[in-house]
């Protein structure tokens, strides 16, 4: 997979790079190469033309050529590095500025001495005998203003403009050249900056696929890629964190069917025995009740499990809605402690109450609020044998602080974390009473839906405080 990337992407940007600087450096070259050609000859022409005009002042005095002029015409050939003609009014050549005077006699394109006659000026490319370089010629007219003599002619070799822009296109595809090595240097550095990121994700990707949420895409580029990397490295994080919620669940699932399982089966197998017993006659009439009470009391147990299993399904599907409305506290409690002295009193724990005087009206579903503070205190009950159960409550951070406190044996630190879970029974061994292990996972579901906090203090063999905490009545 990441060699089919290397090949579908940085090759391909590495290509296409290459290219796209490749054909832009032959336009620029090629574009240049004919406008420095034209510039040359434009140039060129406008220079020759200026010293026809230059040649055309030194002898427009003269009608008639004599040797005297012919010196000149040779002396500004010299200086200006041209070959000088002059024809007369018929285009018959009159003078030249080489010595040989070769073409003298000769006459020039009868259009060309019309012009001159006009007195206009003419650019002409001419090949002459005996030459084998094609010549760059201007002809302007000879005289003054509208008395016109005939005609001067400047020729200069277009070979040295040839050798020119012949060097500078040279020196356009050595350019061309080193342009291509540094574009293959460039895009490959960019390609290998896009490709090398997008390689990291794609092995991250393959990683995710195989459920493995440990590896994270290092790209410190603040560009699309980079962001990209962040948004995956974000979903990987929120994948990993929906994973673990996923064990988490499934393992509370397996576990609450364990416990579910184990809870109700322990009073089935003995409602079981017993009436196996009573059925087939091996109990005495005398001790009938007595193991009829026992049955009861099993039934009792299970449908306060059923409940319970139901009350905290309902909690956390938020299927219950409170009826909340201001609540005084005192009486709430007052009704829990008359519920449970007889129990109490059958374990030799006595009960107290302390409610402060300022302590204000709670905002809070009476009813749920009744079942906090019962499985509080029932939770107390199981652990606090021959002590005290103290219930308490105050003002506090704008609302009321409720604490149930007990002498018991109190709850190990690492078992701390584990109560609110459901069916988690601390000190199972010592414990004599029955109890569902959910009423402490139905508290903190509760006490979490009246917007309010729940924390536990204990210490072993000491006794253990809740204090639940609730906005007041505004």
């Amino acid at each position: 997979m990441i060699l089919g990337i290397d090949k579908s992407i940085f090759r391909r940007l590495l290509f296409s790079y290459m290219l796209t600087i490749l054909l832009g450096l032959c336009a620029v070259g090629i574009l240049m190469s004919f406008l420095t050609k034209d510039y040359i000859v434009e140039t060129q022409t406008q220079e020759l033309l200026r010293k026809a005009k230059r040649v055309n002042l030194t002898i427009q005095n003269v009608r008639e050529m004599n040797d005297s002029v012919k010196d000149l015409l040779v002396f500004l050939d010299q200086s200006f590095d041209t070959r000088i003609w002059v024809f007369d009014r018929s285009g018959q050549i009159v003078a030249t500025s080489s010595k040989d005077e070769v073409y003298v006699g000769k006459s020039v394109d009868a259009s060309v001495a019309q012009r001159m006659i006009k007195g206009e000026e003419a650019v002409l490319n001419l090949q002459f005998e005996g030459m084998k370089d094609t010549m760059l010629s201007v002809v302007v007219p000879w005289g003054k203003e509208k008395d016109v003599y005939g005609g001067i002619v400047l020729h200069a070799p277009v070979v040295g403009m040839n050798q020119t822009i012949a060097h500078l296109r040279e020196t356009i595809l050595w350019v061309t050249l080193f342009g291509i090595v540094m574009s293959v240097a460039i895009a490959s550095l960019l390609s290998w900056s896009i490709s090398r990121p997008l390689r990291q994700i794609e092995k991250v990707a393959t990683r995710i696929g195989l459920g493995d949420y440990s590896e994270r895409i290092d790209v410190k580029a603040k560009d699309e890629i980079g962001e990209l990397a962040g948004t995956i490295n974000r979903m990987v994080e929120q994948l990993e964190k929906i994973d673990r919620e996923k064990r988490k669940l499934e393992q509370i699932r397996i576990d609450f069917l364990g416990n579910v399982s184990h809870e109700l089966r322990t009073p089935l197998t003995a409602m079981q025995g017993f009436l196996e017993a009573l059925q087939d006659g091996l109990i005495v009439d005398q001790a009938r009740p007595k193991y009829y009470d026992i049955i009861y009391k099993e039934t009792l147990h299970m449908s306060r499990l059923v409940d319970d299993i139901m009350d905290l399904v309902k909690l956390e599907n938020n299927a219950i809605e409170l009826e909340r409305r201001p609540v005084e506290i005192e009486p709430l409690l007052k009704q829990c402690m008359y519920r449970f002295t007889p129990e109490a009193a059958e374990k030799g724990t006595a009960l107290a109450l302390e409610v402060h005087p300022a302590t204000p009206l709670v905002f809070a579903d009476p009813d749920r609020l009744q079942q906090i503070v019962n499985n509080l205190v029932k939770n107390a009950l199981k652990f606090t044998d021959h002590g005290t159960i103290r219930l308490a409550a105050a003002p506090k951070e704008n609302g009321i602080s409720i604490v149930v406190s007990d002498t018991g044996t109190g709850i190990s630190p690492e078992d701390q974390e584990l109560i609110w879970e459901r069916f988690f029974k601390a000190d199972r061994g010592r414990s004599k009473t029955k109890g569902t292990g959910l009423g402490l996972a139905i508290v903190r579901e509760l006490v979490s839906l009246h917007e309010g906090k729940i924390t536990v203090a204990s210490e072993v063999g000491k006794g253990t405080a809740f204090e639940v905490w609730l906005p007041q009545a505004s």
